[in-house]
């Protein structure tokens, strides 16, 4: 299957509205970069000591995050990719925000590199996009994947949500899943079929109110 259909599927079965409507209502690039408009005072000091942070990821990891971010959410002829979305930035942003995930990350971005030193002499975002595909292939399905690679298993898994939720909770991956939202709409009545089958008709002073 697909995998950005796969994931759509997977998203529509367990986002929230809430989450989308807030999404579609935001002019945001992605939820580390929410309009802050309507934020209490509190929220936005938050934001901006959170943004002003240091940048916990170093060049090289964030090099390596943004090629997973594109294997798993590819561009295609509909929708931008994972970084058009500007998901490595959102990973950045929910590292600080949320320091419980500084060490997994970290952690497996080193596991990724190690494991790949060891099969091609090579970090892996130094590798070509076979030998990243190869690697990715070994750790993104947790039922096939060998019980020596279970910490990559665990931290692609992670990267993933993280992924999926940044480029879903952006304006890009809103529109990829063709969420509407409330939007105004004209109804023209039950169908005649309908109608029919259950034994009603409009009267003709129905009908002349309603046009």
């Amino acid at each position: 299957m697909d995998r950005r259909k796969s994931i759509k599927a997977m998203i529509l079965g367990t986002v929230s509205t809430a989450v989308l409507v807030e999404a579609c209502k935001n002019s945001a690039t992605t939820v580390a970069e929410v309009n802050m408009d309507d934020r209490m005072q509190e929220e936005k000091d938050y934001l901006v000591k959170v943004k002003a942070q240091p940048n916990f990821f170093t060049a090289h990891e964030m090099a390596t995050i943004t090629i997973l971010a594109d294997i798993i959410i590819p561009k295609d002829a509909v929708s931008g990719s994972a970084t058009d979305a500007k998901v490595p930035e959102f990973i950045e942003f929910i590292v600080k925000d949320m320091p419980d995930h500084q060490v997994p990350m970290r952690g497996g971005l080193k596991w990724l590199d190690l494991h790949t030193y060891k099969k091609h002499g090579k970090a892996f975002a130094e590798c070509s996009s076979k030998e990243q595909i190869g690697i990715v292939d070994e750790i993104a399905y947790p039922k096939k994947a060998a019980p020596e690679v279970a910490q990559g298993v665990s931290f692609f898994n992670n990267i993933r949500d993280l992924v999926t939720t940044g480029f879903y909770t952006a304006e890009i991956g809103v529109k990829d899943l063709g969420y509407m939202g409330n939007v105004p709409n004209m109804w023209s009545g039950v169908p005649d079929d309908v109608l029919k089958q259950y034994g009603f008709a409009y009267t003709e002073k129905e009908l002349k109110e309603c046009i």
